[in-house]
């Protein structure tokens, strides 16, 4: 089947991707057939994502997963938007290294993000978008990364230029503990300057703190904002990783070998520090929702399930569509 539209031919010959960084659902939930049902008629967290993304104009998708759980996500995911959009399924798989390198003994934990992204390099050869499989973004989050990427120049000034949509530090946050985020630096042109991982921020006295060792609390200036692994890249970036991925390795393998990862954010920070390129930060006020703990799930399932009830999305998403768009 093909699938044209007018943003493909804004983009060129090649289709805007959306790639979906889903090889930890299944080690996550102890299998596919165990995710929770977020949505009012049994949808999960991915499904919301997928069909913002085609209202959004993205026709083309690639699916990061392993390969033992291949079926499974079939089932439950992918023939569901098989209709809409074309689907590929990739493997991220240990076994993926540059040449001359392997798998150190007693390693079993994935690579990491950026790692994941690099294995779609032989399916994805237009500009593309990247997020978590288990992250509620939003439909401006989707919105403003397709129509940055149709609209892209990748290569200008002797610098590549990418995305990131940012989220208001306090729309990403819960009432349940701790969160990690990438607390963003950004110039008056709203391009990146720079981002720091905090794994463990909290609300402290009705301000957003975080901790390294547990007992000194720095406050995050109210309104910051963070990355939630919403990226847009050229195919460059599949370029670059390849020309990083064996620095890290070679640190990985230097200091932490057996739990060591390559990280999307990471990648992009060495482009920046080396000039390389520039990632600009498009903003969204759309609240962030995921289930990092188990008592999230009845806020997320509350706010989805409103979104359905006033038209924000179809009680049944998918059933609102033919072949030829909305019905």
């Amino acid at each position: 089947m093909d699938y044209p539209n007018k943003t493909e031919e804004a983009a060129g010959a090649h289709p805007v991707t959306l790639v979906v960084m889903a090889a930890g659902m299944g080690s996550r939930y102890h299998g596919l057939k165990q995710i929770d049902p977020v949505g009012k008629s049994g949808e999960i967290i991915i499904d919301f994502s997928l069909y913002d993304a085609w209202k959004a104009g993205f026709r083309k998708v690639v699916f990061i997963i392993n390969e033992d759980m291949e079926a499974d996500f079939r089932e439950t995911v992918g023939d569901k938007v098989s209709r809409f959009m074309e689907v590929h399924y990739v493997f991220q798989s240990l076994e993926d290294l540059p040449e001359g390198y392997c798998v150190p003994k007693g390693r079993t934990k994935p690579w990491g993000t950026a790692h994941a992204v690099l294995s779609c390099r032989h399916v994805v050869n237009g500009p593309f978008a990247v997020i978590n499989a288990d992250d509620y973004y939003g439909r401006k989050a989707f919105q403003l990364i397709h129509d940055y990427l149709v609209s892209m120049e990748e290569t200008k000034d002797g610098m590549y230029h990418y995305a990131m949509v940012g989220y208001t530090l306090e729309n990403t946050m819960t009432e349940n503990g701790f969160v990690a985020r990438g607390v963003c630096t950004i110039d008056e042109n709203a391009c990146l300057q720079d981002i720091q991982e905090r794994i463990r921020i909290g609300k402290r006295n009705g301000l957003s703190q975080y901790t390294e060792d547990g007992k000194h609390w720095i406050t995050i200036p109210a309104g910051s904002i963070v990355s939630m692994n919403l990226w847009g890249f050229g195919p460059s970036f599949l370029r670059e990783l390849e020309c990083s991925f064996p620095v890290f390795m070679d640190k990985i393998i230097r200091e932490d070998p057996l739990k060591g990862e390559f990280f999307l954010p990471s990648a992009v920070d060495v482009l920046l520090k080396n000039g390389k390129a520039s990632v600009k930060v498009l903003h969204t006020p759309d609240r962030w929702y995921g289930v990092t703990y188990r008592e999230d799930k009845p806020a997320l399932m509350k706010a989805l399930t409103h979104m359905q009830e006033t038209g924000v999305y179809p009680e049944k998403l998918w059933e609102c569509i033919d072949d030829e768009g909305i019905k």
